[in-house]
């Protein structure tokens, strides 16, 4: 299987990204989250001019966050600095809508949004609405300015039905985060070829499945409960005790102890799962390193289910599963010491 890692915009992401393309890694992203990290299409910029080999992407922008021509001319121009190397994620806006106190967009819109950026972005012309207005718009500039030439390869994120279909309509790939059980992979990768026949595309395109994830390599006879395995895969745990408590019917599906620890999160942030503002308590540092104090939030329960952790041989099976199952690549987001973090992926994956 492929790897490649997932990291915050921020100021030195182009020396992670020359780092990751030495290791031999396929793949480096950067998120999309406009009020918790910088912006991915200026850090993006910088790793293109920075690499020469390593695909690029944005993990994932939405139409809940920018219109289809101003999205589209961000991904064309990265096209023109790291030609045939940039991939456009793209989502409802889970996590960068819930952070500014919003709700996600539809699967329609998702559609729609991605139908304008594919076209958009290979030099056609794409519908563009705002309220009863529609108007046909395309790039009028190309050369040096954007790159409508080389190809762009389009991800879907999904974690269900809806979305994969998306993906199967308009021939893209998926992505999906903290998904690690194969069964789920398997009904996702249903759902996209169910919806591809039904338009008349081809199921076996060579669009790719992503998993982001966390991985940590057990040493001697480090546990589960160690402090260390905690703070590398804390950030996608409390990812989704963030959003459950932002979403009291999600959390209401949790078992007992993970609810007992939806309810501590909010109390220490000193808010409510119906407090109009929670949403400013919640997320702040949203996919950073966890506090000490909230090692205890980690739940193994979650932790299993969320990242890969254990032996080589444990994280080879479960990665085996993965790709049997049809994910290409496995996509880890580090936070403790990406360096280090990068290289021990890079070595387990040779």
């Amino acid at each position: 299987m492929r790897a490649g890692v997932v990291v915050a915009a921020q100021p030195g992401v182009e020396d992670l990204a020359v780092q990751a393309e030495e290791l031999g890694l396929s793949s480096f992203w950067v998120n999309d989250t406009p009020m918790v990290h910088g912006d991915p299409f200026v850090a993006l910029s910088l790793c293109a001019k920075a690499t020469r080999r390593i695909r690029l992407g944005i993990g994932v922008t939405s139409p809940a966050l920018r219109s289809a021509p101003a999205a589209a001319s961000g991904f064309a121009s990265l096209n023109a600095l790291a030609p045939g190397r940039i991939i456009c994620g793209v989502g409802t806006g889970n996590t960068a809508r819930r952070t500014l106190g919003m709700q996600p967009t539809t699967a329609a819109a998702l559609e729609d949004f991605t139908t304008a950026l594919q076209d958009l972005c290979a030099g056609r012309s794409a519908e563009y609405r705002e309220g009863d207005r529609v108007r046909d718009v395309r790039f009028l500039h190309a050369g040096a300015h954007v790159n409508t030439t080389d190809p762009i390869e389009f991800a879907v994120a999904a974690l269900g039905p809806r979305a994969a279909a998306v993906a199967g309509r308009r021939g893209a790939g998926l992505i999906s985060f903290g998904l690690l059980d194969p069964a789920a992979w398997r009904a996702l990768h249903d759902a996209r070829r169910q919806a591809a026949h039904a338009t008349l595309r081809d199921p076996g395109s060579s669009a790719d499945s992503y998993v982001v994830t966390a991985l940590h390599l057990l040493s001697g006879n480090e546990g589960f409960d160690s402090d260390v395995v905690r703070d590398t895969t804390g950030h996608l745990v409390l990812s989704l005790l963030d959003f459950a408590a932002d979403t009291p019917a999600f959390a209401g599906r949790l078992g007992p102890d993970q609810r007992e620890a939806v309810r501590r999160l909010l109390d220490r942030r000193g808010t409510t799962a119906t407090a109009p503002d929670r949403y400013t308590k919640i997320y702040p540092n949203y996919l950073g390193r966890i506090a000490p104090q909230d090692r205890d939030l980690v739940l193994p329960s979650l932790m299993n289910s969320l990242a890969l952790v254990g032996t080589r041989d444990d994280l080879r099976t479960r990665i085996t599963a993965l790709e049997q199952a049809g994910v290409d690549e496995l996509l880890v987001q580090p936070v403790i010491d990406p360096p280090t973090e990068m290289a021990r992926l890079a070595e387990l994956l040779a």
